[in-house]
């Protein structure tokens, strides 16, 4: 890692972060919903997978206004998170409303690392007297957020099915 001597190396390095996680959840969102039994639930993240793209775009949009190439850093913990959800669906081979609750769940861990992530960029961001490049990540957020709440939504009915399915 790059030494961080200001607030600036530290926002590069942190947008470089999430860049690169949100290119790996764009690859693993798909086999996140091939492995859904629910179709609300599969529904649910091709269309996240969608956003993602779009957040993919903005990102890089925030590194033009810097004048920065787009280039991500490894980002161990989005590693880690989307290897937890590979586990899950390896240790259910049976699809099912458990493994839809462990879906959500892993999905969710994701979405809330993004959101502690735009949280603090959009900070250092309005630190800087950024307001373009606020705005991107606000919108990056906002999207963060709504999944998270349709996840949330999905899993009221999913767990109750998990619990019945184990009973």
């Amino acid at each position: 890692m790059a030494a961080m001597k200001t607030l600036d190396d530290l926002f590069l390095h942190t947008l470089k972060d999430i860049y690169f996680a949100e290119r790996q959840i764009l690859k693993a969102l798909p086999r996140m919903a091939k492995a859904a039994e629910s179709e609300a639930l599969r529904d649910d993240l091709l269309a996240h997978r969608d956003e993602t793209q779009g957040q993919i775009e903005r990102l890089q949009q925030v590194f033009d206004a810097l004048g920065r190439r787009a280039q991500g850093v490894t980002c161990e913990a989005i590693k880690g998170l989307i290897e937890e959800c590979v586990e899950l669906v390896d240790d259910t081979p049976e699809a099912g409303s458990v493994r839809d609750a462990g879906l959500i769940a892993c999905a969710q861990a994701v979405e809330h690392y993004e959101m502690a992530r735009y949280g603090a960029l959009i900070a250092w961001a309005r630190a800087g007297r950024k307001p373009e490049i606020v705005a991107l990540l606000e919108a990056n957020l906002a999207e963060e957020k709504a999944a998270d709440g349709k996840l949330t939504k999905a899993a009221r009915e999913i767990n109750m099915a998990a619990m019945q399915q184990a009973a």
